[in-house]
């Protein structure tokens, strides 16, 4: 990926980021045996305005990511460039400064909302704490911001109990946006809710991302959901990103055989298509972060594994357009576009 700092339209960068936690052994003297490599080098960047999808099964370390970007995490190594400041080295006044610019919506709204405030409370925390303005400006705001997501104003002396699963992520998705911030981790702000009620929520945050010029990270474990609302998508593979390229490339011609597996889970709407189509069952089970598999990490489970794949770990480089990157050291094959 480029080494220039950001380009112009880039507005936020990752750069090579980790994050370890440390493994203690005994109770008094305790001595780190170990690390937890929950991100391993993942290095991706976002335009204004643009969605990025971050796909992957779980334990991959999609979440992680994102709770390092809004700094939940402080990560072990890396950098994270926002509007050309480096979040990775802030702290203090400057970070929480920063912090009102990148919001997140958490997986479950049973979860991330206290039921013991009120909606109205729930919404207007952030603003209180970033000084949005005066005690009935901050009211009004609330009560647009309710319209806003679809939701009744008279919903506002509520609580979060009162309220179905679909209704609680909308007053998370209000909370998130009542700083107005530029970006928005959504961290598979779906997965929890009931099928009838996903498409609504998606498409208010594409609706929402169109009307106040929102930058989303999308995190999703669902290739189905990402492959109609980002723009591009990176493939996390037990920490490390393996396939980066523009939607409707990444699903035409997937060069990486993680990505080609998930994708031949994704079911097709069209039955005689469906039948046609070969299913690819990956063998074992995501190794342990703790003991990263030598050469590509991938390995393991891979069906088209070679000794160098053991012994040697792929670069994360360009494919075919140059917009697409994969590291995988058999891409062609993987794609079909091999040289005859």
């Amino acid at each position: 990926m480029a080494d220039t700092l950001v380009e112009k339209q880039t507005l936020l960068q990752v750069e090579n980021l980790k994050l370890y936690f440390p493994l203690y052994r005994g109770l008094i003297l305790q001595r780190v045996t170990g690390h937890v490599r929950a991100i391993d080098g993942v290095s991706f960047s976002i335009e204004r305005g643009q969605t990025l999808g971050l796909v992957g099964e779980s334990g991959s370390g999609k979440t992680s990511v994102a709770r390092a970007l809004v700094r939940l995490y402080k990560p072990t190594e890396g950098r994270i460039y926002f509007d050309g400041k480096d979040l990775a080295t802030l702290e203090g006044e400057a970070l929480r400064n920063m912090r009102q610019r990148i919001q997140m919506i958490f997986q479950d709204p049973y979860a991330s909302l206290n039921p013991r405030f009120t909606i109205a409370s729930l919404i207007a925390e952030p603003m209180v704490i970033y000084r949005y303005g005066s005690k009935q400006e901050i009211q009004d705001r609330v009560l647009e911001l309710l319209r806003v997501v679809g939701l009744r104003p008279e919903y506002a002396d509520r609580y979060p109990h009162e309220f179905s699963g679909g209704q609680r992520q909308r007053i998370a998705i209000a909370r998130a946006l009542a700083i107005q911030p530029e970006v928005v981790i959504a961290d598979e702000p779906v997965s929890a809710l009931d099928v009838s009620v996903r498409a609504q929520v998606l498409n208010l945050l594409r609706q929402l991302q169109r009307q106040f010029s929102l930058t989303y990270l999308f995190i999703s474990h669902d290739l189905s959901v990402v492959r109609h609302f980002a723009d591009r998508i990176a493939v996390m593979y037990l920490g490390k990103i393996v396939e980066l390229a523009d939607r409707d490339e990444l699903y035409a011609v997937p060069r990486h055989p993680y990505t080609k597996a998930l994708l031949s889970a994704v079911p097709i709407p069209d039955p005689k298509v469906e039948k046609r189509r070969s299913r690819i069952i990956l063998s074992g089970d995501l190794p342990s972060p703790i003991n990263i598999p030598s050469g590509c990490r991938f390995h393991t489970r891979c069906p088209m594994a070679q000794e160098i794949c053991r012994k040697e770990e792929p670069r994360f480089e360009p494919k075919g357009n140059g917009t697409h990157y994969a590291a995988c050291h058999f891409s062609d094959k993987v794609s079909g576009t091999e040289d005859a």
